[in-house]
């Protein structure tokens, strides 16, 4: 199911119904199955979802796929939304989850939750899909961050969740949060000055 380039059908629903006070009237329509309305609501919410994946996975060719996926299991989980929050804040968790599940299929795959820094303090390779010439930005830096750091990075001081949500979300121990995020400020730091 793909949403990004179908015209909607009803002009009367648009992105920007979903922000108005029409939005439970959206969401609703959507859980009753009216694709057009939950075309809306991705069109009001890809972007925010877009960027979240981006900076969890640090790549944007993942992030666009992921996108897809996290709207996909929002419209197979839409009958699970009650209302006791913003359809954007439930999103946003559905999304964290599924990329949360991705980032632990591939710790299985490698056995490892994070890589090894290099010790040297030598540059590291530009982002997984950057060109020859990078341009480093706070994005790209955040790209190049060993897995578990970037991940704890982006829910701690993007996202806004505490250490012990983190952990519990994770598996981990609130310290190993604590150490992850030390590390990513670290990283971060020698990216920017680089």
């Amino acid at each position: 199911m793909t949403f990004t380039h179908r015209a909607l059908a009803r002009p009367s629903v648009t992105a920007n119904d979903v922000s108005a006070p029409l939005a439970d009237d959206v969401v609703r329509r959507a859980q009753q199955g009216d694709v057009d309305a939950f075309e809306a609501l991705y069109r009001a919410h890809a972007p925010a979802v877009h960027a979240l994946a981006r900076r969890m996975l640090g790549s944007d060719g993942a992030a666009r796929e992921m996108v897809q996926d996290i709207f996909v299991r929002a419209w197979e989980r839409l009958g699970s939304f009650r209302g006791e929050s913003a359809f954007g804040t439930w999103l946003h968790r559905v999304g964290v989850n599924i990329i949360l599940t991705q980032l632990r299929v591939a710790r299985r795959d490698l056995h490892r939750f994070t890589e090894d820094e290099p010790d040297d303090g030598a540059a590291v390779a530009g982002p997984p899909d950057g060109g020859v010439e990078v341009r480093i930005d706070l994005d790209s830096a955040i790209a190049r961050l060993p897995t578990g750091a970037r991940t704890v990075f982006v829910l701690y001081d993007i996202e806004g969740y505490a250490h012990d949500e983190i952990a519990q979300m994770l598996g981990l121990a609130p310290g190993t949060v604590r150490a992850h995020l030390w590390r990513a400020r670290r990283l971060l730091m020698r990216y920017l000055d680089a």
